[in-house]
């Protein structure tokens, strides 16, 4: 389905910006995704990087939209409780908190609280087993869906890890996949999934059924990310490959794209008063300048200006529907609202 613009006028428009880079303690390093409590806590999920990786740089740490900091919990390694390279990370109605990792084929359950209460997970291609699990989402009957990356299937479990169905298999055609990334689920218990490398969303039933497909047009979405859907059935994609957030309605038509807006946080604020040398070079600092790029990757044009998007890797909403952003390379999250 190819989609077009239909309106001028923005959908959302920038809010704020949250967090800061911090390889331990309070701040995120390489964050990869992020979900919210009922009571607005944000966990957030930093990766680390495999040049820094160590036990404290992987980890989940918990603040609110205000930027109240209520401390860390999970750490790299391969005991339970480790990560080694945790990928998503869902809540369940119950505030239990699920984590993906890639390495370990596995997920780790937690309290609210951080405290470890299991995993399970056995790597294979088989019903029920894991190859690089990566996103993770809560359905409305409380089991979970996961992107079974490298098996490129979508499969549902009971919260213990029964194995309830999958749907999907290797290909490019409609319904097949390729490294399916990032899923949620809409307002109607659809299923949609990030067709990472199949540069595409695509669309089920909650049985597993294919109902469509978007971005299958002239380079609308490259290598996208992260999904979610909102009560209205407004598409919210991570479109990784384009550094952007790409917004579509209900049918796939194109409504809008984000590139970024990101100001300092509050933590980021604390940081320059306390370390007045770097305040003063930053603001000194030419922080949106006018480059004249030798290609038109955009990742180069991010790289080089602090407050658009570099590596936009998850979405949440949250209870007003507001749209948080998940950055991975600059350690942040940015939020968006509707516009008046």
């Amino acid at each position: 389905m190819v989609t077009k613009k239909v309106s001028q006028k923005p959908f959302l428009k920038y809010s704020r910006t949250i967090g800061m880079t911090t390889m331990r303690g309070r701040g995120f390093y390489f964050p990869v995704d992020s979900a919210m409590s009922s009571d607005g806590r944000i966990f957030v999920l930093s990766r680390s990087s495999e040049i820094a990786s160590s036990p404290d740089t992987i980890r989940v740490t918990v603040l609110n939209e205000a930027e109240e900091y209520f401390g860390v919990f999970g750490k790299g390694g391969d005991d339970p409780g480790s990560f080694r390279w945790p990928c998503g990370i869902a809540l369940d109605n119950s505030g239990n908190v699920y984590v993906t990792d890639e390495h370990h084929h596995r997920v780790s359950i937690f309290r609210d609280s951080g405290d470890f209460i299991s995993n399970w997970g056995t790597h294979g291609s088989d019903e029920g087993q894991l190859n690089g699990p990566s996103g993770i989402v809560i359905d409305g009957d409380d089991n979970l869906l996961i992107s079974d990356a490298k098996n490129h299937r979508i499969q549902k479990f009971s919260k213990d890890g029964r194995f309830i169905f999958s749907f999907g298999t290797f290909g490019d055609k409609i319904g097949e996949m390729n490294l399916p990334w990032g899923i949620t689920v809409g307002p109607a218990s659809e299923i949609y999934v990030a067709d990472w490398g199949n540069d595409r969303i695509q669309k089920f039933s909650k049985d597993g059924e294919f109902l469509c497909e978007f971005g299958s047009g002239d380079g609308e979405f490259t290598k996208p990310a992260s999904i979610v859907v909102d009560s209205e059935g407004y598409i919210f994609v991570a479109d990784w490959g384009n550094e952007a957030i790409q917004i579509l309605d209900s049918n796939g038509v194109f409504v809008q794209k984000l590139l970024g807006e990101a100001t300092d946080s509050e933590w980021a604020k604390e940081y320059f008063d306390l370390n007045r040398d770097e305040g003063e070079v930053r603001e000194l600092s030419d922080l949106q300048p006018n480059i004249e790029f030798f290609n038109d990757d955009p990742h180069e044009k991010s790289s080089h200006i602090e407050k658009l998007f570099w590596g936009p890797s998850a979405l949440f909403l949250d209870s007003k529907e507001r749209l948080f952003i998940t950055e991975t390379n600059r350690h942040r999250i940015q939020i968006f609202e509707r516009n008046a």
